[in-house]
C-alpha cells in the first residue's frame, strides 16, 4: 500500500468533511485556534509559530497556496483528528509540531516580523 493511500484511509467521510467545514468558516476556526492556545499554550513550545502562520494566513497579501498551506498544518492542530491523540504526556503534540515545522519551512519567507511581532503580543495577553 503506497503512503498516500494509506494516509487517506486514516480519515473516516465524517472526519473529512468536518475538516473542510472547519477551514471554510475562518472566524470560527480562529476563535478554536485561540481557544486551545489559552488551554495549552504555556505547554506548546511552538505557539508562537502557530499564532504566525496563522496571521500570515490572514493576511490579505499572502499568496493562496501558501495560505493553504499554512491553513492545512493548522486545522491539524486544532482539529481532534491526530495520529498521535494530545492528551498522550510528552508526545502528544510532536505530530502537531513536526506538521508545523514542515508547512512553516515550505512557506518561511511568506511569513514577516509583523506576523511573528503579532503572535508575540497575542501570546502575551493569553
Amino acid at each position: 500500500m503506497s503512503e498516500s493511500a494509506e494516509f487517506g484511509q486514516r480519515f473516516t467521510p465524517e472526519e473529512m468533511e468536518a475538516i473542510r467545514r472547519s477551514l471554510r468558516d475562518e472566524k470560527r476556526f480562529g476563535a478554536e485556534l485561540m481557544a486551545l492556545l489559552k488551554r495549552v499554550g504555556k505547554r506548546v513550545p511552538f505557539a508562537g509559530d502557530l499564532l504566525a502562520a496563522w496571521y500570515c494566513a490572514r493576511d490579505p497579501a499572502t499568496p493562496r497556496a501558501v495560505r493553504m498551506t499554512l491553513l492545512a498544518a493548522l486545522g491539524y492542530f486544532v482539529l481532534p483528528v491526530d495520529a498521535i491523540p494530545d492528551l498522550v504526556p510528552l508526545f502528544g503534540f510532536t505530530d502537531d509540531a513536526a506538521v508545523i515545522a514542515a508547512a512553516i519551512t515550505a512557506v518561511a519567507s511568506s511569513i514577516t516580523p509583523e506576523h511573528h511581532e503579532r503572535a508575540r503580543e497575542t501570546l502575551d495577553g493569553l
